[in-house]
């Protein structure tokens, strides 16, 4: 790999061009959305929290509370506030920039914030798990002849350095007996630049999530996916993150919250076709394009999260086991104790939507 899996030291700077921000119930463009749903229990009018939202184009439940205005409907004295972010990285500059209070991350960056004694670690925990990661992200590759990722020696892969979807290339390849520093150059680059690379000839693969997965597969091929890692390696996910400080003083809020992404996790189960349609409206994409996507992914209900096999345990021992590989990589120095990473995981709220 010609540069280490990095998160840059101006987390210690805000984080600039927080494109995006807009109110719930409009598309991203703020032109308008989807009908504003009245909230789905007895909403509670005695929080009053101000709450800061980093939101990613990932088609999980989070854009449908979004797009739906649950929280701004359940909460009414609350005051919330979405801002759209390219990648989990720059959602961590965020957090250090102290500009979000929580916000989607992969696992991968999550776990190298978490790691104590880096540079980039930051006081935050995991609190929900937006959706573990199969097909969603995958190796596409402009060579019709390419049938695995050794037949991209030599060549340059693009990925959004510090994601999800950079774990699990630098698994690939460690699999495949290749050399990240040597046998392939690696660049660091965001999805939304990634098309005009592809179609100019500048890179010979990229390992990405929709859109630009299915953009870029119009003129490539998948050759692998974070599906194809996890049966070799860890499993990724997208992680619902917030500061330590915002979740203790703001318990009330948290609640709400949970029981928000749940509700919209039961609609993408059971109602599909109605979750495709504000999530493409957050996406700009048709609901007809939207609902597939649903199967490149596994969502889990509150119950589910709050088990020993998530959030009540396992997922800490992963982000641990995280921590190990990149370590291996060289991607950070040094991986914690696994109580720091079992620590940095809460069910609490998870396991207040029931209660």
């Amino acid at each position: 790999m010609n540069r280490r899996l990095t998160i840059s030291a101006t987390l210690a700077i805000a984080a600039v061009g927080l494109a995006g921000c807009v109110d719930s119930g409009r598309d991203a463009s703020g032109s308008g959305g989807s009908e504003q749903a009245e909230c789905p229990w007895e909403a509670d009018d005695s929080v009053t929290t101000t709450a800061r939202i980093a939101w990613q184009k990932v088609p999980t439940a989070d854009l449908i509370v979004k797009d739906r205005g649950v929280l701004e409907a359940c909460m009414p004295e609350a005051s919330v506030t979405w801002s759209n972010f390219a990648s989990g990285g720059d959602v961590l500059q965020a957090y250090g920039g102290k500009s979000v209070d929580m916000g989607l991350v992969g696992s991968s960056p999550t776990t190298i914030a978490l790691t104590k004694g880096q540079d980039r670690s930051l006081p935050i925990e995991v609190v929900w798990i937006h959706d573990i990661i199969g097909e969603a992200e995958a190796l596409v590759v402009r060579d019709e002849s390419a049938t695995s990722i050794k037949d991209l020696e030599g060549g340059t892969i693009a990925v959004p350095f510090a994601s999800t979807s950079h774990y699990s290339l630098l698994q690939a390849l460690d699999e495949a007996g290749m050399d990240s520093n040597t046998d392939v150059k690696l660049i660091n680059l965001e999805p939304d630049k990634m098309q005009s690379a592809f179609e100019g000839d500048q890179i010979d693969g990229a390992w990405v999530w929709n859109p630009v997965l299915d953009e870029l597969k119009k003129s490539g091929k998948v050759v692998t996916s974070s599906a194809d890692t996890a049966e070799f390696g860890t499993a990724t996910y997208d992680l619902g993150t917030v500061t330590t400080s915002f979740a203790e003083e703001n318990p009330e809020f948290m609640d709400q919250w949970a029981k928000a992404q749940d509700y919209a996790v039961t609609m993408i189960r059971e109602e599909p076709d109605k979750a495709a349609e504000s999530i493409g409206v957050q996406l700009g994409r048709d609901p007809g394009d939207v609902e597939p996507l649903f199967d490149q992914f596994e969502f889990l209900s509150a119950d589910e999260q709050a088990s020993d096999d998530y959030l009540g345990g396992q997922l800490g021992v992963n982000l641990h086991e995280t921590a190990g590989f990149l370590v291996q990589q060289g991607s950070i120095t040094k991986a914690s104790p696994e109580t720091v990473y079992e620590d940095g995981v809460t069910p609490a709220f998870a396991d207040s939507v029931n209660q």
